[in-house]
């Protein structure tokens, strides 16, 4: 993950090493623990589209995603709430 520097205000979150049935509530509960300003960078082994459209639904545009990478077997986004 070259391209993924730690920053200031961004807070890792490897999906990977969360069990999956728990992955859901673990990563809703992370963006809303978030402060506007701040970013969860999340890490998973394929990409999320289905919980894309309900962090989508849930959050609407309080909170922007950016791919960092997407490759087979890690995708890294983050999720930044708007101020």
């Amino acid at each position: 993950m070259s391209n993924t520097s730690p920053l200031q205000n961004v807070h890792l979150f490897d999906a990977r090493g969360v069990a999956k049935r728990f992955r859901h509530a673990a990563i809703f509960g992370a963006l809303k623990s978030l402060q506007p300003g701040e970013t969860m960078r999340f890490v998973n082994d394929h990409d999320p589209i289905p919980l894309l459209a309900q962090i989508r639904q849930t959050f609407g545009d309080a909170v922007s995603l950016e791919y960092l990478r997407r490759d087979p077997g890690e995708v890294v986004l983050d999720f930044s709430v708007i101020g």
